[in-house]
């Protein structure tokens, strides 16, 4: 193993605010609000306060996919929330959510607006409210919420993890990555598995299984998270990257991973949604773009 600096902690542990990494200028070891900030609200009933990392871009392939079955009151907007700059941190957002974590979502349909935090509440609530990517029958339902919990319990390695360590720790340490990345596969091969008998994971059916995976695991298949696909050997992942390539071809999750995002081709970002008409937009300007080329 690479050396690595040794380090003893103190007796009592004291935050550092220099203590480096990309987002060391917003972690802090306490909630609450920095700053006074009203959240915007739109004209549709389900209100998405968001970015289009992998936690909320499951819950924009949530809403797209039941607008695409038909379901009118599944229509959102969707509001930029740029972690980087703080934004959740608002009060406005706290009170959506006191986690101060993206995605988190507004129903203003029901009586009393409905607060809804954590990606995979926010999928279970909109499943049941609309009836659909959810078995109600006992044993498809609980096989569903096998995989949705695996992925919130399994991500945090793949993200904080590995993520950290690999792609925006402030240095390079051998032992973590390796810890992380050990790991990462072995949650990759759980899935491989699963995928090698099943068209979806959970069964035959399309869930919200599926809607929590892709963003995480599915990119990584496809090498487009951390840009660590060489490193982690994701080719080796066949059903994985057969299911990741069915997922990322349905137009419910092309639009979906636009939404809220702000890198990348400016043909692909749609900072924030309102109408379905707004991916219009983004389409003819990516056609334009082409056609001068």
């Amino acid at each position: 193993m690479a050396d690595a600096k040794t380090y003893m902690p103190p007796k009592i542990w004291k935050w550092e605010k220099g203590n480096g990494g990309k987002f060391a200028n917003i972690n802090r070891p306490i909630a609450g609000a920095t700053h006074d900030k009203v959240l915007p609200v739109g004209k549709h009933p389900l209100q998405l306060y968001s970015l289009a990392t992998p936690n909320g871009v499951k819950v924009t392939i949530m809403l797209e996919e039941l607008l695409a079955k038909g379901h009118a009151g599944a229509e959102y907007d969707a509001w930029l929330i740029d972690i980087g700059e703080g934004d959740q941190f608002s009060s406005g957002f706290v009170e959506v959510n006191p986690n101060s974590k993206i995605p988190a979502l507004m129903d203003r349909s029901t009586g009393t607006p409905q607060r809804v935090f954590e990606s995979g509440s926010i999928l279970m609530y909109l499943a049941e409210k609309f009836g659909e990517f959810l078995p109600t029958e006992t044993a498809a339902r609980t096989e569903t919420l096998n995989w949705l919990f695996w992925q919130m319990g399994s991500a945090p390695m793949l993200g904080g993890g590995f993520g950290h360590f690999y792609a925006y720790a402030p240095e390079k340490w051998q032992y973590p990555i390796d810890r992380y990345a050990m790991e990462v596969k072995r949650q990759m091969d759980v899935l491989d598995r699963n995928l090698e008998t099943r068209e979806f994971v959970a069964g035959d059916h399309y869930t919200i299984a599926d809607m929590a995976i892709y963003p995480w695991y599915g990119a990584m298949a496809k090498g487009l998270l951390y840009d660590a696909g060489e490193f982690l050997s994701v080719h080796e992942y066949k059903h994985v990257i057969r299911w990741a390539d069915q997922m990322k071809a349905r137009d419910a999750v092309k639009r979906a991973r636009m939404v809220n995002r702000t890198w990348g081709e400016p043909s692909s970002q749609l900072h924030e949604r309102h109408d379905a008409s707004d991916f219009q937009t983004r389409t003819q300007d990516k056609i334009e773009k082409n056609e001068a080329s």
